[in-house]
């Protein structure tokens, strides 16, 4: 059994990205790429995904909207121009956070610590930040496609 420590999530959330961007997207993404790229102020929808089990913690995906509405054109298969308002980005952004956190969880399992996913959250704006304290890992990965970057946050701690 693996403990929290010593995890490569990097590849873990790297390889989750990959395959969700290609499979359920067929989007190209550049990974990883520096997290400077992406900044806490711009105007971004996040989908938050929580973990319970041996492991606990949240794992946050931030996009613009920009990215939010390409991602929703690919996913949904219809043009940028057919989406209408924000229910279906925000559908989109919830059920991507829930593939990463669905990898992540299933990683965990095989790693022999045991844990269950919640539902996803989004929330969205730009004058806000999303923090936890508290967490024995804190990890951003930062990913982009034409142009625009994007970042996956991992907290956890060991569970009960």
């Amino acid at each position: 059994m693996a403990g929290i420590e010593t995890l490569d999530l990097e590849t873990f959330v790297t390889k989750a990205i990959s395959d969700v961007f290609n499979t359920m997207l067929a989007m190209e993404v550049e990974i990883p790429v520096p997290d400077s790229d992406v900044t806490a102020d711009i105007d971004r929808i996040v989908g938050s995904v929580g973990l319970a089990g041996k492991v606990t913690g949240n794992i946050c995906v931030h996009v613009s909207h920009t990215l939010a509405r390409l991602m929703t054109s690919a996913m949904v298969g219809i043009e940028l121009d057919e989406i209408e308002g924000d229910e279906d980005v925000h559908d989109v952004i919830g059920e991507f956070s829930n593939m990463i956190g669905g990898d992540l969880k299933s990683r965990f399992n095989d790693s022999g610590l045991p844990c269950k996913l919640s539902i996803p959250s989004i929330t969205s704006g730009s004058d806000f930040e999303i923090g936890s304290m508290g967490w024995t890992r804190h990890e951003r990965f930062a990913f982009r496609h034409q142009g625009h970057t994007a970042l996956v946050e991992v907290f956890i701690k060991p569970g009960n």
